[in-house]
């Protein structure tokens, strides 16, 4: 045998027992992830108020969420602390620990493809003026306020109470920090959703109510009064909604952006987190205990 062969065999293998292991894309889980909806829509689509959280929908069950959640990275201009807290096992949020400042713009980079036959997805916000509404159902005032300047004062009238259902008064308006969520100039508002559509019963309407700012899944509104002024500044009427004037309702709708900032105070029905976008009602540690990456 040659041994000038046989050593550089050896060393061959020696070298190769020590060799830094090749980079190589992390193995795909069962599932890969797949992006099927960000929510709100990119900067050139619409602008957010201070209080939006960004929503982030899978195709399919993610099964490895932490390793996926480390993946999600969100970067701003005037960066603020955030947490993401899966909600479900295809729908994962993320909401800072106080409100985002105002103008700026944020970006999120799910950097999928370091997941093998993963994609890479980025959307870009743009985030708007702070619109911070106050609403005072004791006073029936509501008071906007503006990248902090107090803008208007909105004469009101809310939820009046008075029908309850399992344990729950639905005709109250809830206390707690919504957020605005959409909004329509006509919304077409019924009874149904209390169960009534015989138009022969007393307790049925059906409106098409202008200037609809929608606040939560349970049917809440800051919108125009159906008539019954008289009752606005006065007290509350309503069946759950914020009802406001004609001129103030008009305005508030023109300048409201999905993610602005509605607190209500001054009834005996809280709000629930889970209510539309109603993640700020959790405080910064509950909220954070959703997360899949748990702190060492």
């Amino acid at each position: 045998m040659n041994r000038s062969i046989s050593l550089a065999a050896a060393l061959f293998v020696a070298s190769s027992l020590f060799a830094a292991p090749a980079q190589a894309t992390a193995a795909a889980p069962a599932v890969v992830p797949v992006i099927s909806d960000i929510t709100p829509m990119g900067d050139d689509v619409e602008k957010v108020g201070v209080g939006f959280p960004i929503i982030v929908t899978f195709a399919k069950p993610v099964e490895a969420k932490a390793e996926v959640e480390a993946l999600l990275e969100v970067q701003a201009e005037r960066p603020v602390d955030g947490a993401w807290r899966w909600v479900s096992d295809t729908k994962v949020i993320y909401r800072t620990k106080t409100f985002w400042p105002a103008h700026q713009k944020v970006t999120l980079n799910a950097k999928l493809s370091q997941l093998q036959g993963g994609k890479d997805v980025t959307r870009r916000f743009a985030v708007g003026a702070a619109n911070i509404s106050v609403v005072d159902t004791k006073k029936h005032v509501m008071k906007v306020r503006r990248d902090g300047k107090l803008v208007k004062s909105i004469a009101i009238s809310a939820g009046r109470g008075g029908m309850v259902k399992n344990g729950v008064d639905v005709f109250l308006t809830t206390s707690g920090v919504h957020l605005t969520m959409g909004k329509k100039p006509l919304e077409t508002m019924s009874s149904a959703w209390m169960g009534v559509t015989d138009p022969k019963d007393p307790r049925y309407y059906k409106e098409e109510i202008p200037w609809a700012v929608r606040i939560s899944d349970s049917g809440e509104y800051v919108h125009q009064s159906y008539g019954d002024y008289q009752y606005l500044g006065r007290s509350n009427q309503s069946h759950g909604c914020v009802r406001a004037t004609p001129a103030g309702a008009k305005w508030f709708y023109g300048i409201a952006q999905r993610g602005d900032v509605v607190k209500i105070t001054g009834t005996k029905r809280k709000l629930d987190w889970k209510n539309g976008w109603s993640y700020w009602q959790l405080n910064w540690t509950e909220w954070k205990k959703g997360s899949a990456i748990k702190a060492s």
